[in-house]
């Protein structure tokens, strides 16, 4: 069981999910805003970018390309 932290919520996911894994699994579809609107998971292969977040400080991470680990602390990013 790992423990993170996105936007100051807490979320459980299992050793070896990947951020998106995690938040989906939660419930929660979008952790990103753009131009066009809310928006998480599009593609799942690391290709269209939409999943981006800031992870313990490093922006512009693929939610669905990078495993969660215990501690993370997870930010929504915005872009214009």
């Amino acid at each position: 069981m790992i423990r993170i932290t996105v936007d100051d919520e807490r979320f459980e996911g299992r050793d070896g999910q990947t951020i998106a894994g995690v938040l989906i699994g939660a419930g929660r579809i979008a952790w990103r805003t753009a131009q066009t609107g809310e928006r998480g998971v599009f593609c799942g292969i690391g290709v269209c970018h939409d999943c981006l977040v800031t992870v313990n400080g490093l922006s512009g991470v693929r939610a669905c390309q990078r495993a969660a680990s215990d501690g993370d602390v997870i930010e929504r990013e915005v872009r214009a």
